[in-house]
């Protein structure tokens, strides 16, 4: 009879890796109302306390590990057009959660509600990704091409098109379609930004 192999003791990187991997494999299998911080100890050879002294909850586990485990979006977009640019960035943020499952972002928003200390580190992590420095360079070949009178835009402005397309999913249960996209950029989203000064 074989001996069962020896757990390597891993630390730093390798450690959160393993952790981040097991929470994203627990989340495809059981769905977020029914992760829990132990089996994901467990699927990553490891304690509850270790996972609890870097994620203090389930709800900032989980945005780590989709945070890790999820395609980046911030990639050179340049299709010739400022409109296309744009609709192109929405359809590759909205395609970046095709592999989340469903139940993911409404438990999320659940729990964080519910926990103020919770929704800072939240939005301290999304304030995290330099949107409004993304969006400039896309901007200034707008404004090469004559398309836009500036390439300043306001950080507020910047969050723009994220913030509607959030909107309509959290707030009006739409779905994401291609005509949702263009509806947000040419009747609001292009019209702020030929106005800014």
């Amino acid at each position: 009879m074989s001996e069962a192999p020896v757990a390597t003791r891993r630390r730093g990187d390798a450690l959160e890796a393993a952790i981040l991997d097991a929470a994203w494999a627990e989340l495809a299998e059981v769905g977020y109302p029914r992760l829990t911080m132990e089996a994901v100890a467990n699927r990553a050879r490891t304690s509850k306390p270790v996972i609890y002294r870097r994620w203090p909850t389930r709800a900032e586990l989980v945005v780590a590990a989709m945070r890790h485990k999820l395609p980046p979006f911030l990639e050179r977009i340049d299709t010739g057009s400022i409109r296309t640019d744009l609709i192109t960035l929405l359809e590759r943020v909205a395609h970046r959660f095709d592999g989340v499952p469903n139940d993911t972002v409404p438990g999320l928003l659940a729990e964080t509600f519910g926990n103020p200390a919770v929704m800072a580190s939240l939005r301290t992590q999304i304030a995290a990704t330099d949107v409004r420095g993304y969006m400039t360079a896309m901007l200034e070949r707008a404004v090469e091409r004559g398309e836009l009178p500036t390439a300043y835009i306001s950080t507020r402005l910047a969050r723009l098109p994220f913030d509607l397309m959030r909107s309509e999913v959290l707030i009006h249960g739409t779905p994401l379609k291609p005509e949702v996209f263009a509806e947000i950029i040419d009747d609001i989203v292009l019209p702020a930004m030929r106005a800014a000064n």
